[in-house]
């Protein structure tokens, strides 16, 4: 049957009706979603910060999250409702603790180790090398031991001797015994001891030339004389001379062999005087070599040399090591590693020499009580009379992570956190640091047992008191620029500008361009490029004439390649990246000091990042204005600011003599510290002063007096107006 028009009709409404109706209901779902989610991000929004800045250059401000378009780093929010605490103390909300990453870690007590890495060499114990002598004149007939290297036991026959006088006096000593026994009969006392004395004469004559007892008797046994002696190993070792040959003539005292007991070996290894401190007398150090990788060798601390080194600045450390199955060879390269416990006031503690006395010629003789040492009978030492002291009687020193101190020289900020606070509040402090031991740096002073310090975020706190125009790490005086954090010096060192030829300052050229090219491989991320500059860069200063300085600046150059030697020293070795930045500011620190010494004609650019090696700070010379950051690479690139351009105008203000400090432009906010906007700036008694942004100005206008008094500490002359103006 089929369906009529009317059933159609109807039918097709109904189908109409049943989508009009699901249509509909998606709609009203999609929208109450639509609704629901915009009013979330609604109150998501209004919870969040509306304005974002970097904490490298606070300067930028930007009202959305993103990166800082001058170093690249990620922005973080800044809160500009909470200006509440002390001068030093920054609160914020949960919100923005939570975006900053804060972590806090408690300062403790404890012993801590340093850690102390050295290199060296194994070589032989001097007190197990012997020297085999001839005892007589004569010729060397036969070599029983006729190449090095070769191991002798204690009474094994080296060589054989001949000799003349050897014959007479055997025929002495026999003719002294046949004397005697022709006495037997005669009743004269005198004679028959006349006779033994005679005998006696003859053997002490034949002791005195290296006869052992044993070859003595042999000579009365066998009634003849022999023309030749055979040589007697006195001990155990390996040969490593052989100083004669099969027939050559010798004289009494000519060396033969030269024999090591390598059961015993020394590793001599170079400290840095600032580790010498660490280092003690029957101290423990570990090393391996690249003979048996992963495996790890100790010995003792034997001898430390009083005398440094000038041209590396180091000394001489002696470890005597057990090798009594022979793995370790005389000239093998080792990596060193000494751990030793630093208790306060920079003392080292040993638990296990408490109480204990040593030799003090062999420290691996320790003993529980008084007595003469085994080895060389010396009267035994306590252990606290070689600078140890126990753990009851050393206070074990303060200690908080590295990554929580902001360094400035010898100075430097820690944030602490404020307990039982209502919003997270932080208080920054200034605290004097002691020496770093491993992860951790002694402070001496600021701090107390349990104060809880941020050891994450640390830099964004510092920023925020910046942007507040509150005391900060980087408004220090007098060290927040223009200072070399590495190094730590208390005062500028006054540079005194040298005239050179113009062939020694082309030479130099070229040495400086190989050193950008190790700048720009480094900042590259690319370790393979940095170790062929590196080498061109060496290859470049030992091809400088010094032949062509005179007088002064002939000694002062002297200086200065001393220390770039020392710094291509662990340049050269280096081969992963991190250790070739390490390397590369020691270079780049010597390098400063020379062009400011030594001018040459280019433009060149002074760098410096304080973020680097762990907020330190480094510096570094480069050809651009634009930041190429050799320590950090892709990571943060443009990190940084330029301190200082040298080109002539900058020498020839040096050259003006240390009395008057030589002033350059202004390049950089005396506020903030940023690089300064020529837009943004004040008049004060027909001086104009720059800034980095609108805010420096109304700071600066509280206390110009002290804003220009610091410009012209740091070399800066501010720029004169006619006419007296605020902007």
């Amino acid at each position: 049957m089929k369906p009529n028009k009317t059933q159609i009709k109807f039918g097709l409404i109904a189908v109409f009706v049943v989508l009009l109706t699901f249509m509909v209901g998606r709609c009203s779902r999609g929208k109450a979603v639509h609704i629901e989610d915009a009013g979330a991000h609604e109150e998501h929004v209004s919870t969040e910060p509306e304005v974002w800045t970097c904490s490298m250059h606070p300067q930028i401000q930007l009202p959305k999250f993103g990166k800082c378009p001058i170093c690249f780093m990620d922005l973080i929010p800044l809160e500009g409702g909470d200006d509440g605490g002390g001068e030093r103390e920054v609160r914020v909300s949960e919100y923005a603790a939570k975006l900053m990453e804060l972590e806090t870690t408690p300062a403790v007590r404890r012993f801590g180790e340093a850690e102390i890495r050295m290199i060296g060499k194994v070589d032989y114990d001097e007190t197990g090398t012997s020297y085999i002598s001839s005892w007589i004149a004569g010729r060397i007939d036969r070599l029983f031991v006729d190449y090095t290297g070769i191991p002798v036991q204690k009474g094994d026959h080296l060589a054989e001797v001949y000799s003349p006088e050897l014959f007479t006096a055997q025929e002495e000593l026999l003719q002294a015994i046949r004397t005697l026994e022709s006495l037997k009969e005669s009743q004269s006392s005198t004679l028959i001891e006349t006779a033994k004395k005679t005998i006696d004469a003859a053997r002490e004559k034949l002791r005195l030339w290296g006869f052992s007892a044993e070859q003595i008797a042999e000579v009365e046994q066998r009634e003849t004389p022999s023309e030749h002696m055979t040589i007697y190993s006195p001990g155990a070792g390996i040969v490593i001379h052989k100083n004669a040959q099969e027939g050559m003539y010798v004289q009494t005292g000519t060396r033969i062999y030269t024999i090591a007991d390598l059961s015993t070996v020394w590793v001599q290894l170079d400290a840095y005087e600032s580790d010498l401190n660490w280092l003690k007398y029957g101290g423990k150090v570990e090393f391996s070599t690249e003979a048996y990788p992963g495996e790890t060798f100790t010995g003792t601390i034997s001898f430390i040399d009083p005398v440094i080194t000038a041209s590396t600045r180091t000394a001489k450390v002696r470890v005597i090591v057990d090798n009594q199955e022979g793995r370790l060879k005389p000239g093998m390269f080792v990596r060193a590693l000494a751990r030793p416990k630093v208790a306060a006031a920079g003392r080292v503690m040993d638990e296990g020499l408490a109480g204990k006395w040593i030799s003090p010629m062999h420290p691996e003789v320790i003993k529980d009580e008084p007595g003469p040492c085994d080895v060389c009978g010396m009267p035994l030492v306590t252990a606290e009379s070689l600078g140890y002291v126990t753990e009851n009687e050393g206070n074990a020193p303060l200690l908080i992570p590295v990554t929580a101190a902001l360094k400035t020289g010898k100075r430097a900020v820690v944030y602490v956190e404020i307990p039982n606070s209502e919003k997270p509040s932080y208080e920054g402090r200034e605290v004097e640091l002691g020496a770093r031991l491993g992860d951790y740096y002694v402070v001496e002073s600021g701090l107390e047992e349990g104060d809880l310090v941020v050891t994450r975020g640390a830099f964004k706190l510092d920023a925020e008191l910046q942007i507040r125009a509150k005391p900060s790490m980087m408004s220090m005086p007098s060290e927040s620029q223009n200072v070399d954090h590495s190094t730590h010096t208390d005062s500028p060192v006054e540079i005194i500008v040298q005239e050179t030829p113009e062939a020694f300052t082309q030479q130099l050229q070229q040495m400086i361009q190989s050193y950008f090219t190790l700048q720009q491989a480094l900042a590259g991320d690319d370790p393979q490029a940095a170790t062929i500059a590196a080498a061109a860069t060496k290859e470049a200063l030992d091809a400088i004439d010094m032949g062509l300085l005179s007088g002064d600046a002939h000694m002062i150059w002297m200086d200065h390649l001393k220390n770039f030697n020392a710094a291509f020293r662990p340049l050269k070795a280096a081969t992963e990246i991190e250790d070739q930045r390490a390397a590369f500011l020691s270079l780049s620190q010597q390098l400063i000091k020379t062009v400011q010494t030594f001018p040459v004609p280019e433009t060149i650019y002074q760098a410096y990042c304080p973020m680097a090696f762990d907020n330190a700070g480094a510096q570094w010379l480069q050809s651009s204005e634009e930041v190429l950051n050799p320590y950090f690479g892709d990571m943060m690139l443009r990190c940084g600011e330029i301190q200082q351009t040298f080109n002539d105008s900058t020498h020839k203000s040096m050259e003006q003599g240390a009395t008057e400090p030589a002033s350059s432009e202004q390049t950089l906010c005396p506020v903030m510290g940023g690089a300064i906007n020529k837009e943004v700036y004040a008049d004060h008694n027909g001086l104009r002063v720059y800034f980095c942004c609108p805010g420096c100005d109304t700071t600066f206008k509280e206390d110009p007096e002290k804003y220009i008094s610091q410009m012209r500490a740091e070399g800066v002359e501010p720029a004169k107006t006619e006419v007296p103006h605020a902007h």
